[in-house]
């Protein structure tokens, strides 16, 4: 199935394609393009990660791009930063801590919804990249967080389902008004 790299945008909640599990794809020269304009929509969106699901592709594949500073180090064991942006084709998470943590996290397919989420605060994840190589890396901290999180959007599993209850009580009137618009924004 090629795509055009150029007709991608970022869907919203509640789109019938973020609920969907995603399946695996052969690395090819279109998938690629489609990654890198992943990057450019989420970028463009002010964003940190970005799921294939979440530009209408059923696909499982994500970007992620967290930039150092402010706490974040790409040199850190394991690191919590990366140095520009990162292609996970067909990932799989292993090894997550036994620590967990609560952090908020957002959503660019949720805009406006922010609401604390708990997670293992270190995983491991392996994944084909652009280059068409296996690689596994460790991750802790934001990384770590980002990784588990654009996961999740290849199993249709959003942060409203994770969301602690308090929170996602609290958001419950913005995830309404997404409803009623029908995932236009």
């Amino acid at each position: 199935m090629n795509v055009d790299p150029g007709s991608l945008r970022i869907r919203f909640y509640p789109e019938r394609i973020l609920r969907q599990k995603a399946g695996p794809i052969d690395l090819t020269p279109n998938v690629a393009e489609v990654a890198l304009q992943m990057v450019n929509l989420m970028r463009q969106a002010e964003g940190i990660g970005l799921a294939a699901p979440q530009v209408g592709l059923p696909w499982r594949l994500f970007v992620i791009d967290i930039p150092p500073g402010e706490g974040r180090d790409t040199l850190a064991d394991p690191p919590t930063a990366t140095e520009g942006p990162l292609v996970f084709v067909n990932p799989e998470l292993s090894d997550p801590a036994r620590n967990l943590e609560p952090l908020e996290e957002g959503c660019l397919s949720l805009p406006e919804i922010r609401g604390d989420v708990i997670r293992p605060t270190q995983v491991t994840v392996t994944a084909t990249g652009l280059d068409g190589q296996r690689f596994t890396l460790r991750a802790a901290g934001l990384l770590a967080r980002c990784i588990q999180h654009e996961y999740d959007h290849l199993d249709g599993v959003l942060i409203l389902d994770r969301m602690i209850q308090v929170h996602r009580m609290q958001v419950e009137p913005l995830v309404r008004a997404l409803e009623r618009r029908g995932g236009v924004r």
